[in-house]
Parts: C-alpha cells; sequence; structure tokens
C-alpha cells in the first residue's frame, strides 16, 4: 500500500498528472481548430479521423517521456521555498489555462464570426427567400394539400459552383410547379439545406424531414447519398441524387455492389458508364489517328467518394478496351499547385486521363498542364466540367471532352421554352446564362414530378408508390422537356436509368474572362460540339459498378 502511495507521489512530483491534463487539452484545442480549418479549407474529412488516431496513440508516449525526463527537474528548495517540482508544476497550471483560453478564445472567434456554419446560414437566408412558400404546422386535413419535398444543396464549399446551378434549379422549378397548378392537385412544399458537401449537415435535417413526414429528397453530393442510402430504403422515402455512383444503381444489390439502394435514383448515366463512354471515345480517336501500340489511360482524382467511384470499373474496362493502365495519379479537391502532377502525365506519356474531380480543381489542373505542351488528351467528368471552366481556364480548356448529361442553354431543341420559363422564376428579366448543371436539375425535379403523377393515378401518393412510379415508363421524358433530357428507363432489378453518353468538345480561343458566358458563345470564342455517343450495355455484372 504504501509502495502504490509513494508512486502516486512520483507520478505528482515529476507533473505526470499535469502534463497529461495539458495534452488532452491541448488535443481537444487542436481538435477544434482541426475541424475548423478542414470546413474552411475543404479538406477530407479522413484528416480529422486521422488527427483524432494519432492524438491517442501520442498520449501514452506523452505519460511515459514525462515520467522518465521527470518535467520537475528536482533540485534545490528555491529562495521563496518553494521546490523546482512546485514551480514546473505552477508553470505547466499556468500554460494549461492559457491553452484553454486559448481554445475557448478561438471557438468563439471562429465560430461565432465568419465560421462555414454562418456561410451556410446566409446561404440559407438566401434560400429561403426563393422557396416556394413555407406553411406552418397544420392540421392534417390541410396539410394534405402540400407535399414536403426535402432539398439537399451546396451553395457553398468544394461544389459550391455546380452546386448553386443545380440546387437553384431545383427551388425553380418547384415555384413553376406551384404556379402552374402544382402536381396531382397538390403543391410543393419545398424544405431547402445548405450542407457545403458535409455528410453531418445532411444528418439531422433528414432526422427532422422523418418527423414531417418527409416524401422524397432531392440531394446533392456522392458522400451524402451513401450516407443516406440505407436510410432512405429503411424509411422507403424515394432519393434523386445529383450524385451518379454506379452503387446506387443496385436496387436489389448486385455483383458490383453489396448494399441494395432501392430507393436511390438519379438521371443520367452513372459515373463508371460516363467513363466507359469516354474510354470508347477514346479507342475511337486513337485509331483515327493510327498511331501504333496501345494507347495509355490513367484515373485522375482525390481520394474521395466522387472521384474514387467509377475508378475501378474504368480501370477495367480500359483493359478490356486494350489500353495500358496506368497506376492512379492523386490530385485534391481543392485547387492547388499540380505541376508534380502534369510532370508525372509528361514524364509517363500518358496519352489519356480521366479527371475525375470537381470543376474548381479541374480547372487549375488544366490551366497549370496547358504550360507543359501535353500531349495528354484530358476526358473529364460530368461535374468536373461546365462552361465557367471553358471561361476560367480559356485556351487549356481547348479540346477537353466531356459528358453531357442533358442538353445546353443555347440548345434549340422544344423543350428549352419550358427551360427558359422555369428560369423565369429567380431571374425573370432573364440575365442570368444557366449551366448545364442547372438544365440536368431541372430533369432530376420534373422526373419526380411526372413519378408523383403517376402514383396519384395509380390511387396514393407515397414513397412506396412515387418508386413504383418510376418504373411505369420506358424511354421516358418529361412532358415539356422533349430534346432536353435524355430518354430514360429505370427498371424494379436496375435503376441505370440512362446508358446513353454523349461526348461533347469544348473549342476555346482567346478570350476575355469578363466578358459573360452568353457573348462569349454569341462572339464564337466558346463553343461545345458533340463529337461522340455510345449506349451502355447493361451487362449484368456491372450493375452497382
Amino acid at each position: 500500500m504504501q509502495d502504490q502511495a509513494n508512486f502516486f507521489s512520483r507520478l505528482r512530483q515529476r507533473n505526470v498528472f499535469r502534463i497529461g491534463t495539458m495534452y488532452v487539452v491541448g488535443s481537444w484545442l487542436l481538435l477544434q481548430f482541426g475541424e475548423i480549418m478542414i470546413e474552411i479549407m475543404e479538406l477530407p474529412l479522413w484528416i480529422g479521423r486521422a488527427l483524432v488516431v494519432i492524438l491517442a496513440l501520442g498520449f501514452p508516449f506523452v505519460l511515459l517521456l514525462a515520467w522518465v525526463f521527470d518535467a520537475s527537474n528536482q533540485g534545490a528548495i528555491t529562495a521563496n521555498g518553494d521546490s523546482p517540482a512546485e514551480n514546473s508544476g505552477k508553470r505547466i497550471d499556468t500554460a494549461i489555462i492559457i491553452v484553454l483560453a486559448t481554445a475557448l478564445g478561438t471557438t468563439f472567434i471562429f465560430y461565432d464570426r465568419d465560421s462555414p456554419n454562418t456561410h451556410a446560414a446566409r446561404a440559407d437566408a438566401e434560400i429561403a427567400q426563393q422557396q416556394p412558400t413555407r406553411k406552418p404546422a397544420m392540421a392534417p386535413s390541410a396539410a394534405s394539400n402540400y407535399l414536403l419535398i426535402g432539398n439537399l444543396v451546396d451553395f457553398t464549399g468544394a461544389t459550391g459552383r455546380s452546386g448553386q446551378a443545380w440546387g437553384q434549379a431545383i427551388i425553380d422549378s418547384a415555384n413553376w410547379v406551384n404556379e402552374n397548378g402544382g402536381v396531382a392537385g397538390k403543391l410543393f412544399d419545398l424544405d431547402t439545406i445548405e450542407t457545403s458537401y458535409i455528410v453531418r449537415r445532411a444528418l439531422p435535417a433528414y432526422e427532422k424531414w422523418l418527423t414531417q413526414d418527409v416524401l422524397a429528397i432531392q440531394g446533392f453530393g456522392t458522400n451524402i447519398g451513401l450516407a443516406l442510402r440505407d436510410k432512405v430504403a429503411a424509411n422507403e422515402i424515394p432519393y434523386f441524387s445529383s450524385a451518379m455512383a454506379a452503387s446506387f444503381t443496385a436496387p436489389n444489390g448486385g455483383p458490383g455492389v453489396a448494399t441494395p439502394a432501392p430507393y436511390s435514383f438519379f438521371y443520367g448515366p452513372s459515373y463508371s458508364d460516363a467513363c466507359r463512354g469516354l474510354l470508347e471515345w477514346a479507342k475511337d480517336d486513337w485509331q483515327s489517328k493510327e498511331r501504333p501500340g496501345a494507347p495509355s489511360y490513367v484515373h485522375m482524382g482525390d481520394k474521395h467518394p466522387y472521384p474514387d467511384s467509377p475508378k475501378a470499373a474504368c480501370e477495367e474496362y480500359a483493359q478490356e478496351l486494350g489500353f495500358e493502365v496506368g497506376s492512379p495519379i492523386v490530385f485534391s479537391l481543392i485547387p492547388k499547385d499540380f505541376s508534380r502532377q502534369c510532370r508525372a502525365l509528361e514524364e509517363r506519356q500518358i496519352d489519356y486521363a480521366f479527371l475525375a474531380n470537381l470543376d474548381k480543381s479541374v480547372t487549375a489542373l488544366l490551366k497549370q498542364c496547358a504550360q507543359n505542351n501535353l500531349a495528354t488528351r484530358f476526358m473529364v467528368n460530368v461535374w468536373g466540367f461546365d462552361e465557367d471552366v471553358m471561361r476560367e481556364a480559356g485556351t487549356a480548356a481547348d479540346g477537353v471532352v466531356w459528358v453531357m448529361g442533358a442538353t445546353h442553354w443555347n440548345a434549340s431543341g422544344p423543350g428549352m421554352y419550358t427551360i427558359r420559363q422555369v428560369s423565369m422564376m429567380s431571374d425573370p428579366e432573364q440575365t442570368k446564362y444557366r449551366s448545364v448543371h442547372y438544365i440536368r436539375g431541372v430533369c432530376s425535379m420534373f422526373y419526380l414530378k411526372e413519378a408523383i403523377e403517376i402514383a396519384a393515378q395509380q390511387g396514393e401518393i407515397s414513397g412506396p408508390s412515387i418508386k413504383a412510379a418510376m418504373y411505369a415508363k420506358e424511354n421516358w421524358v418529361p412532358v415539356g422537356l422533349e430534346g432536353v433530357c435524355r430518354p430514360a428507363t429505370w427498371q424494379a432489378e436496375d435503376h441505370r436509368g440512362v446508358t446513353e453518353v454523349l461526348i461533347y468538345q469544348a473549342e476555346v480561343s482567346d478570350l476575355d474572362k469578363a466578358h459573360s458566358l452568353e457573348n462569349l458563345f454569341a462572339d464564337g470564342k466558346m463553343s461545345m460540339k458533340q463529337v461522340f455517343s455510345t449506349n451502355i450495355p447493361r451487362r449484368a455484372e456491372w450493375l452497382g459498378f
């Protein structure tokens, strides 16, 4: 017993307890600051998890070092009567107080002022001004006149630019439907929540909607769609996603995915099928050049659910088509210096590179690689390229090919009249150029609208009846959007709604970035030309992959 008491006394003398406390407090401060910086810098969430693990593993080593090296450095009694151990302890106590004060001050400064949460709140305020009129809690009889639709949007963050286009399309579509007779005799009650591409902001919104009997959800972001996939299936809530991950295409599971996604839908070809289509274009392009040998191919993107989604499927198909598949090249979703990645393409003499990232990082990479005069042809996924990328990247975007999920703003198809009418909901003066992402967002909302109408005709509007309605038509184009949305066919065992892949090529000459997109297209400084199309087969082994 005496030995135990002596041991704890020595621990106190060596300030092991104080050092441990300071480490815990300092770790807490670091985690608080890290969480803030991860959101501000839009860093991958795994960095936060890795930091927790590192700090946890470091704790016993700090205690050991405190014991071994004796933070008190025992010595003579000082003139004021305190031993060095006591003085050292007081210094450590002071340090703990300073760290705590710093932690509290930092939390106050960042969270009370211009934190990501504040930006999200501002975005929410702007969204609220544009939404269909929200009604307060009502009696069931009155509430039956409204259909609650959840809308998860990214108006800020890494996906903010494309998210603004998509989210605005959902809001405008809901408003247009309400002003044009509603849907099945009812009105949309659209509840839009800003997420900034962060899963933990979407989950509380979803839980809130569950208590309000939400009918369906329009979602944004692959990571958020994956986080909600099992939840919406369990609660029988149709989830219409901007994310086109192949894992959402397997309602009953499949060779490519173990987790079924019976209530997950999206409009357009999956990321995997889109990449397969680009590879078919690349093979055709290579053959047209009559170059010897096999072309080389690499996947380029961040370690994140969105860019990773088609990687394995695309590499497998590239090998099947006769490409030499190189090891992937990682580049961040956050724009930064990508000169190393450009050098890697040059040194490895890559013929075709698939850019799986988002628009901002793709823009940065294109501009930097253009300085190297690479022979590499860049192929870009649906969210990585649009009119803004063409303007920002300038001639660096010339010749880039990408996947188009619908038509573009300058198209002349019959459905463009409806698109422009929808656009006037937030732009009555018709001054805004709408990107390809906006048009695809309108398609997504109109498929939901018509599915609700089909469900109503069959006798009931509910999650299961909307899900069943998605299988009621083949080669389906929403009324009023002919020539805009691609024909879609969803099946009970296969949610690959669109298997047609349209490949467009960018043509960009020297331009003034200050000019509007409308003028740049009108002046011929920018153009988008369809160069290839293919229909990806519904191979059983590709379901969910």
